[in-house]
């Protein structure tokens, strides 16, 4: 079974794809700031998911899941600063933020349940 077919692997790409589609709206002086911050962080998510699926032992994968953990907080802290700053309307930036806690539950219940 490939890491595509992966239900944690999808929605993270899914949220990547979100957040390129909600730093479109961002000034163009922030593309090298939270726009490429953001983008990095949120695509780091489900790159890690991928390389840990395919590692050779559940350990290796539950180390990659952790590092895809660290950087949806990443991802998490820059969205709210985005926010802070008024880069991002509450009615865009809302189900972003819904998504990053979403992921972050089924990141969490996935290392729990490899641990298990």
């Amino acid at each position: 079974m490939s890491y595509r077919n992966q239900f944690i692997w999808q929605r993270a790409v899914q949220l990547a794809i979100n957040c390129y589609k909600f730093t479109r709206l961002f000034p163009k002086s922030e593309l090298y700031g939270l726009t490429s911050q953001i983008r990095r962080s949120s695509v780091s998510v489900a790159s890690n998911i991928a390389e840990g699926y395919g590692r050779r032992s559940k350990q290796e994968y539950i180390q990659f899941l952790h590092i895809a953990l660290g950087s949806l907080r990443e991802l998490d802290t820059q969205l709210i600063i985005a926010k802070e700053v008024d880069l991002a309307e509450i009615d865009l930036f809302t189900p972003i933020m819904n998504e990053v806690e979403e992921m972050q539950s089924i990141l969490v219940a996935t290392i729990n349940k490899l641990k298990g």
